[in-house]
């Protein structure tokens, strides 16, 4: 049969499945938490949600190039491989990515419908924000992926490949 036109991940010559550079993944979470944090603080102190409105369409846009057409064409992954560009790549299983990835998608979908069309401001939107750029700190900062982790502890196939060796541990 014919090639795939589109796999999640990358091919590497070290690596029988996909993966992804986790300096990359890093990079462009730092990238998107620092922006995130900007908009949501800005929407705390003075009430005004459009600078959040216009990061939830930021980050909706960047999650739905990841998922559906090709991380390469993402901003931030852009941003964040030129960042990382001269640092030997970390590479990682991509099937837990996917997993977090879809989980970020979800979260920004229901932030942004809660913020559009249902036109609320206030706790609501700030809390779903407020967990949204946590997940996204505690990948940039400690390399904690809350998707990963939910992905590895309920998959029926375990990621092969984790950031820090963390599938090898055993607690």
């Amino acid at each position: 049969m014919g090639t795939k036109t589109y796999e999640f991940g990358e091919k590497t010559a070290e690596h029988d499945f996909p993966v992804f550079n986790e300096r990359e993944i890093r990079a462009s979470a730092g990238l998107l938490f620092l922006v995130g944090f900007a908009a949501w603080m800005y929407a705390a102190i003075t009430d005004d949600f459009q600078p959040m409105r216009g990061f939830g369409v930021l980050f909706m846009l960047d999650m739905f190039l990841r998922l559906f057409v090709n991380h390469r064409f993402a901003p931030s992954m852009i941003i964040g491989r030129f960042v990382t560009r001269n640092q030997i790549p970390e590479w990682v299983d991509a099937q837990p990515k996917k997993t977090a990835w879809y989980i970020g998608f979800g979260m920004v979908v229901t932030a942004c419908f809660t913020m559009g069309w249902l036109a609320l401001s206030g706790p609501v939107p700030l809390a779903l924000c407020g967990i949204c750029i946590s997940f996204l700190f505690f990948e940039s900062a400690f390399g904690f992926c809350a998707g990963c982790w939910l992905h590895m502890r309920f998959s029926k196939t375990p990621p092969r490949l984790c950031s820090g060796g963390v599938c090898e541990i055993k607690h």
